[in-house]
């Protein structure tokens, strides 16, 4: 999963990476601009926002999520704990609110909880979308209990469709979330990825389910008809 961490003070920010990089794979920005351009590619999990930054304050870049209908969790940290501040923060869309300093266990489990409410992996090891399961801790894929042959990446961009089913996602997004932003390969190995993991699941007439949209991305549709 991936984790964007929104957080001026660069010692707490490396902190925070540490604490959590057992659980995510992380982003950090350090400046209120710099994480509304990341936040809003839309391929982060949760989002950790601090509120006090020069320029725009986090205030300010979850009112922007929130308008563009980005529905990220978030969870707001500041060194204010009066009740005004914390009203403020879940009125403009906040999901969760920690003051400073704070505990790294709290944190975790703060963390946990929000993915699970969102329908994430700490809820089971086990990833459904019909028939389909993905095992999530062995990385392993069946279909009527029947497995099947997946590489890594295609397991990875299959869980990434199942998690977004209904929802199109661009080429840009896949290869920044699997690939990642630093990979030296280009966005067309996602077209190679997608192209073999239809061939694996055409056996079992799963491949009509990933529906291609020329020029822009792929999505998976509860929907199999062309």
């Amino acid at each position: 999963m991936k984790l964007l961490i929104i957080e001026d003070d660069q010692h707490l920010s490396e902190t925070i990476r540490e604490t959590t990089q057992a659980l995510f794979e992380t982003e950090q920005a350090f400046d209120g601009e710099e994480g509304l351009f990341l936040a809003e590619q839309n391929i982060f999990d949760v989002i950790i926002l601090d509120i006090m930054m020069p320029g725009m304050n986090g205030y300010e870049v979850l009112q922007e999520l929130r308008k563009n209908n980005i529905e990220t969790p978030v969870i707001m940290l500041t060194a204010k704990d009066g009740i005004d501040d914390k009203i403020q923060g879940f009125k403009v869309g906040a999901d969760d609110y920690m003051v400073k300093p704070f505990h790294r266990e709290e944190l975790l489990l703060r963390l946990e909880a929000m993915v699970r409410r969102a329908g994430g992996r700490f809820r089971e090891n086990i990833l459904s979308f019909k028939e389909l399961k993905l095992n999530l801790k062995n990385k392993t894929a069946e279909i009527n209990g029947e497995l099947v042959k997946l590489n890594g990446k295609q397991f990875d961009l299959l869980e990434y469709l199942i998690n977004n089913k209904n929802t199109i996602l661009t080429k840009e997004q896949i290869f920044d979330r699997i690939w990642g932003f630093e990979s030296d390969t280009s966005t067309t190995v996602v077209e190679v990825y997608a192209s073999n993991l239809r061939k694996n699941l055409k056996k079992y007439g799963y491949d009509s389910y990933i529906k291609t949209f020329r020029g822009l991305g792929y999505m998976l549709a509860e929907d199999g008809e062309s």
